[in-house]
């Protein structure tokens, strides 16, 4: 895309609003999430989505640049809506954040799932990928927190699941 596509989000006051796609891309029971040199929790593969962008397109994109992976999508699984307070220590310092998420369950489209990635975060911090068992979930500072249940039933459960947590 040009580099004039515009993120759909705002800020107002002390409001912070963004409208996001992300993938869940599992491996060997352990799924793909990201940290940064700035904070100290993990978070999921996705971003912005872009003014004139489907949420898959964006999905595809954000995971391309974070990863370096060509994906599918299988499905939607989970539509996010988050209320969170900024953490001090990253951009969103004590900010009231509403976020709207579409999460993406992946596909492969090959069997090598050898990641890369030499992306930043929407703070300038530079990111770095981590396979976290979903079975140990819970043991990391990672969001969403609802994956921690949500990913050990993914297959099971092929309904869209809408989930609003206040964090």
């Amino acid at each position: 895309m040009e580099e004039t596509s515009q993120d759909i989000g705002f800020t107002r006051n002390n409001q912070w609003f963004r409208y996001r796609a992300a993938g869940i891309i599992i491996k060997d029971d352990a799924v793909l999430m990201v940290g940064n040199d700035h904070n100290d929790y993990y978070y999921s593969v996705g971003g912005a989505v872009q003014l004139g962008e489907t949420a898959e397109k964006a999905c595809l994109r954000e995971l391309y640049e974070e990863t370096g992976l060509q994906l599918e999508i299988e499905r939607l699984a989970f539509i996010h809506e988050n209320f969170f307070t900024g953490q001090e220590s990253d951009f969103l310092n004590k900010v009231n954040c509403h976020e709207l998420s579409f999460y993406f369950l992946m596909k492969p489209l090959t069997e090598n799932l050898s990641v890369k990635s030499e992306s930043f975060g929407t703070d300038g911090s530079k990111e770095f990928l981590k396979w976290i068992p979903i079975a140990e979930y819970k043991n990391y500072k990672a969001f969403p927190t609802f994956f921690a249940d949500e990913l050990k039933n993914l297959s099971v459960n092929s309904q869209i699941k809408r989930i609003v947590t206040t964090e």
